[in-house]
């Protein structure tokens, strides 16, 4: 298991591994082929950004039958559901969650997030994994008075700040069996195990690769289990996952 970080220090951009609570500058993308550097950062000394800025976003809804039953659904989907989200969306562990004028009705999602590694079309469930680099923790925050009363979903999901994720990129982990937890202001509002996906990360890809190619850097939100929190200016929201870390963000007006 290896823990990459993209990192802001005096202006410049960088990647690190994580090791012994410190951050080895590594001289090019985790993409790419890279070598550790003699340089050194302490987390006191950086901000922390997002572990990529992804090509597309795919995100998977109804995935979890305690979530399902939350919103009423009864019969479960027979294949996975994607729905696209905007990059801009994207912001970085510690940024801050801004709720838009006009929703009345913003909730947390916690998700795993699959991060792609390599140029994927019409691969099969067995072979899924090959192409997956990494994951990170996602909280997929959604306006559900917009996701309910809009034709589409754009604006529900896609508003600015609306897909939090990192704090960094893991590899080597199976992701099927991986606890999965947030809490806002310390209180747990959503615990689960990825076990319980209706439709696991395999599958996942391999329906989305029958028509569409996935491509290095994009990232699959996979889908949020049981019921979501109402968010408030004020909010600290933590999306905790097993050997992935904590993603906190802070939610303003």
């Amino acid at each position: 298991m290896k823990q990459y970080v993209r990192f802001s220090k005096n202006k410049t951009i960088y990647y690190g591994i994580i090791e012994n609570s410190k951050i080895h500058h590594i001289s090019s993308t985790p993409f790419e082929n890279y070598d550790l550097t003699s340089e050194i950062s302490s987390f006191s000394e950086v901000d922390i950004l997002p572990p990529l800025i992804p090509g597309k976003i795919i995100c998977i809804g109804l995935n979890y039958r305690d979530h399902l039953n939350h919103i009423g659904e009864k019969p479960e989907p027979k294949h996975p559901e994607p729905f696209l989200v905007t990059p801009s969306a994207i912001i970085a562990h510690n940024s801050s969650i801004i709720l838009p004028e006009g929703a009345t009705q913003v909730e947390e999602e916690a998700e795993l997030v699959v991060i792609i590694g390599k140029t994927c079309k019409n691969v099969s469930a067995k072979n899924a994994k090959d192409y997956i680099f990494g994951y990170t923790c996602g909280n997929d925050v959604s306006a559900r008075d917009w996701q309910k009363n809009d034709l589409q979903w754009t604006r529900a999901k896609s508003s600015d700040t609306f897909a939090p994720i990192g704090p960094y990129i893991t590899t080597g982990i199976d992701p099927d069996s991986l606890d999965i937890q947030c809490r806002v202001n310390d209180k747990i509002v959503q615990n689960s195990n990825t076990k319980h996906l209706i439709h696991s990360v395999s599958k996942i890809i391999a329906f989305i690769s029958s028509f569409m190619t996935l491509e290095e850097g994009d990232l699959i939100f996979t889908g949020t289990p049981g019921e979501p929190a109402q968010l408030h200016p004020g909010d600290k929201i933590e999306v905790e996952i097993e050997h992935l870390g904590i993603l906190t963000n802070q939610v303003e007006k």
